[in-house]
């Protein structure tokens, strides 16, 4: 009785990681076209065997799969991928099996930085008119960490702290919002950017700069500009066709071939 209440016990933590795997496992599988749109899903008998897992682990998945917009599942048609106009394109995870792969969708980032450049330089201009003492602090810290960087995963956390600063500082829920999804795309950048040109991280360092100083002196036009500024160097980068050989991120020398975004 007991060993059977504790595999109970065990079954129930565990069914949460399990729906997230056969989630992943699924969404990645649509998001790259191997279950194209207007697919149906196997049976979920057929998914239970392949993945290994109950029929309830199954329904769950698929269940957050429609809520992402991902599928439609409709009773006695099955559960059918729905177009990419379809889906919640901010959505964490719906972004990282997008682009959170080696070989990341170059034109899906740019529509991401468009977005960006629409979003971002108005969350400096508000962060401009509304950072407390603490905000501050932490946007100039994310600077000082991007200038003391040495490998491209102190960069894109850093990069990634400086401007999730920016967004918190403008104190607005909706734009707090944005948060995983820039998240996300900033990591995806990061690997597009590290195969492209050298000195990106050096070359928009005094832009971040200027944007830290233009927030902390309440001057929400020189901030809006300074972050365009950092997503149109960004922008311009990415449009430039993949380079031959893969960069490593790093110093190199008096120079650095990190990105920055």
């Amino acid at each position: 009785m007991l060993s059977t209440k504790r595999a109970k016990s065990v079954e129930v933590r565990s069914k949460p990681g399990r729906i997230y795997t056969v989630l992943t496992t699924l969404g990645r599988e649509i998001a790259q076209g191997i279950i194209p749109a207007g697919a149906v899903l196997p049976p979920e008998c057929d998914l239970e065997s392949r993945l290994g897992v109950g029929r309830g682990v199954i329904r769950e998945a698929i269940k957050t799969l429609s809520g992402k917009g991902l599928v439609s599942v409709r009773p006695r048609h099955g559960t059918r991928v729905l177009p990419r106009r379809d889906w919640s394109l901010l959505d964490r995870d719906v972004l990282n099996w997008l682009v959170g792969q080696e070989n990341p969708d170059r034109e899906l980032l740019l529509a991401v930085q468009e977005v960006r450049s629409i979003i971002e330089p108005a969350a400096a201009a508000l962060a401009a008119t509304r950072a407390t003492k603490t905000d501050l602090l932490r946007i100039n810290a994310a600077l000082t960490a991007m200038e003391a960087s040495d490998s491209q995963a102190t960069a894109t956390a850093a990069d990634k702290a400086f401007h999730l600063a920016i967004l918190d500082a403008t104190h607005n829920p909706v734009l707090q919002g944005f948060r995983g999804a820039i998240d996300t795309i900033l990591s995806a950048v990061f690997v597009v950017a590290v195969d492209s040109v050298d000195g990106w991280f050096d070359g928009n360092l005094p832009n971040h700069a200027t944007i830290a100083r233009a927030i902390e002196e309440r001057d929400a036009t020189k901030a809006r500009d300074a972050m365009e500024q950092v997503l149109g160097y960004t922008q311009t980068h990415l449009s430039k066709p993949k380079a031959g050989t893969r960069r490593r991120a790093g110093r190199t020398g008096a120079g650095r071939t990190l990105s920055q975004t």
